[in-house]
């Protein structure tokens, strides 16, 4: 049991990043030296994905781009000897990986993007990943922590993490019934509920492993928040047809559609960076010094 499929819904316009995302896509700004996209497509390679699937936009032909063969680059790099500038353009995408890209003509939400998938899918169980949810997965990648649940259990399984009270309208919340460790039933599902109202903080992030069912309810899905069609309004009809499981995984996620959240995925992936790390710790002590000292020439009475 291995999903071979795997969804990468990136139509996105990323407006809390303009003007950076006017003309290139958000999925493509880089953490370090790597565009977002990329970790989330390698993470769905380590969990077994042969099969990519891109749900595109307009402005977005930069990630078509960036999983095509440059030949002209190689060929460049070659010639001047930069071996091993070659070697990282060429495991960008490792051989026997297919791409898909699929336009998404109308901005619809994350349920009809994952819709616009179904020709490419058919009626295998598949992932989907949101490349702006960075997560680190510390031993493991999420997608294959997941993978490890859905091969035992056969039956969609989405990530969820707790989320402070105060930010459950930003996600979906999901309320459920224990199976095992950080692992539960998911009993009820609801699109960021008021912190009021919301009776749960287990909050759904961006990793799903979905059946083919899925695309049968999204047809039938009505708009729900923000005039779109929501993914969580179909998981919430697909749990009174199917076991659908939270797992709570290990590791740590950075919200990289947020500016925050992006900034906080630089500094910890550049601190674990094998040819920057000694050099930017270095730099962060210093500068730590640097704020201390001038908090402290701030708070220091001032001579009259």
């Amino acid at each position: 049991m291995r999903i071979r499929k795997a969804v990468f819904p990136v139509a996105g316009l990323g407006t809390r990043f303009l003007p950076a995302t006017k003309a290139s896509a958000k999925e493509m700004l880089p953490v370090v030296d790597k565009p977002l996209i990329q970790y989330a497509v390698q993470e769905a390679i380590s969990a077994g994905a042969e099969e990519l699937i891109f749900i595109t936009g307009r402005s977005k032909n930069s990630i078509m781009d960036h999983f095509d063969k440059a030949y002209e680059l190689e060929a460049e790099l070659s010639q001047r000897g930069k071996e091993k500038l070659l070697q990282i353009i060429q495991e960008i995408l490792p051989p026997g990986i297919t791409c898909i890209f699929i336009r998404q003509a109308e901005a619809l939400g994350l349920g009809h993007a994952v819709l616009c998938a179904w020709p490419a899918v058919g009626d295998e169980d598949f992932s989907v990943i949101l490349a702006d949810d960075l997560i680190d997965g510390k031993l493991r990648p999420c997608l294959a922590q997941m993978q490890r649940v859905y091969q035992e259990y056969g039956t969609s399984v989405i990530a969820t993490q707790r989320v402070p009270k105060e930010d459950v309208s930003s996600y979906g919340i999901v309320e459920t019934q224990p199976v095992g460790p950080g692992l539960g039933e998911i009993r009820r599902i609801v699109e960021k509920p008021k912190p009021s109202e919301a009776t749960s903080n287990l909050a759904v992030v961006g990793r799903y492993i979905l059946t083919p069912r899925i695309f049968k309810l999204l047809e039938r899905t009505p708009r729900g928040a923000g005039g779109e069609i929501q993914l969580t309004d179909a998981i919430s009809m697909m749990i009174q047809e199917q076991t659908v499981l939270a797992y709570e995984f290990e590791g740590t996620r950075y919200d990289c559609g947020s500016k925050i959240g992006y900034l906080k995925a630089n500094v910890e992936y550049g601190l674990k960076h094998p040819e920057l790390a000694d050099e930017f710790r270095d730099y962060l002590t210093a500068l730590q010094i640097d704020l201390k000292s001038a908090e402290k020439s701030d708070k220091a009475p001032s001579k009259k």
